[in-house]
């Protein structure tokens, strides 16, 4: 069954959002109480609608406790983002995403229910910064705690070599999850131990962030 989602607000992180979802062929309601807004996204979504989401009749009849997931991206308006977190708690939305505005309202949407708090400029500044420390790590997803899954262009003194040669686990405490031959698109997860690296690979690592970029400065 397809998954569904809705995106309530559309300044230029909801549009991108909600643009992103459906192109990925995915069900994806757009909610805004702008009409300038719901205009600009119709082709871009399975059903915009227009719209006072601080209301939670109105979430309730677009059915959105039955969505997998919704995103929260009011602007400035942080009083209506934790409103409307709060009401799709309680109407048992699995997955709420909200855009905070700073650290002090990202800490009172966990109060009220939000599952993910997203903070965009601060997380793309981190991502800008790290790419500038970090020339090979092409893109990087933090997991619990201080580990990461980064993906990394083939560092110069790993080709021509197998993991079995490079030890990584045991020398830095990470591993290769994935490689991804950039020529012929072929992704092979787990790579056996005998793999030789190319070139055009693509590595995905698992580790803790430091270890990995102690692997990189080597």
């Amino acid at each position: 069954m397809k998954k569904r989602f809705c995106v309530i607000g559309l300044g230029n992180f909801g549009f991108h959002v909600v643009s992103t979802l459906y192109n990925e062929g995915l069900e994806v309601v757009a909610i805004d109480r702008d009409k300038e807004k719901i205009q600009r996204v119709q082709d871009f979504c399975s059903f915009a609608v227009l719209g006072d989401a601080a209301n939670k009749e109105f979430l309730r009849a677009q059915g959105i406790g039955e969505m997998d997931a919704v995103v929260v991206s009011t602007g400035e308006h942080s009083h209506l983002a934790t409103l409307i977190a709060l009401y799709l708690k309680e109407l048992k939305v699995p997955r709420i995403l909200v855009k905070a505005i700073s650290e002090d309202h990202g800490r009172i949407l966990e109060k009220v229910g939000a599952t993910d708090v997203i903070f965009p400029e601060k997380d793309m500044a981190t991502k800008v910064a790290r790419s500038l420390a970090n020339p090979n790590i092409l893109d990087q997803i933090p997991l619990a705690e201080e580990y990461a899954i980064s993906e990394i262009g083939s560092p110069s003194h790993f080709i021509g070599k197998n993991l079995i040669d490079l030890e990584l686990r045991r020398k830095y405490q990470v591993t290769v999850i994935a490689v991804k031959d950039v020529i012929s698109d072929h992704f092979m997860v787990v790579p056996p131990p005998n793999y030789v690296i190319k070139d055009s690979d693509m590595l995905i690592l698992i580790g803790k962030t430091n270890d990995i970029n102690e692997l990189l400065k080597k």
